[in-house]
């Protein structure tokens, strides 16, 4: 029992608590497939990695989920399909991005092209598969 103020406050054992690495696996479980590839192809983008680097990590995440799904084609097409959506609306915000950004900062416009071409061969890696899967 602790005193806080001068009233009694008891501290509930922890013994029953989940540790924190186990909230953790819990709340990655709980994210969304789509939620979680978009995650890591932001994080790609945010980092300024090349094109074909964000295109192989598609390819990964589609692995990945072909693998969880046990090689089901039908359920890992809805995810590339939903990817793949995505993907088309983000390269239209890249290019609207491109277009407004000011050519006086080439540092800016440099990171919104690299983005776009990015995003661009993301979007075609999941075309690619679905061509495949059709």
């Amino acid at each position: 029992m602790i005193r806080q103020n001068g009233s009694p406050i008891e501290i509930e054992q922890s013994r029953n608590k989940p540790k924190e690495h186990e909230m953790a696996a819990t709340a990655k479980s709980r994210v969304r497939p789509l939620d979680n590839a978009v995650m890591r192809i932001i994080q790609l983008a945010g980092r300024g990695a090349a094109p074909s680097r964000m295109a192989r990590e598609i390819e990964l995440i589609i692995s990945e989920w072909e693998q969880e799904l046990g090689g089901e084609i039908e359920p890992t097409r809805e995810r590339v399909d939903g990817l793949h959506e995505m993907l088309v609306s983000g390269v239209a915000d890249a290019e609207e991005q491109v277009s407004d950004v000011d050519r006086g900062d080439p540092a800016a416009l440099r990171q919104a092209q690299t983005t776009l071409a990015g995003l661009t061969t993301c979007r075609d890696a999941a075309l690619r598969w679905l061509e495949r899967h059709g």
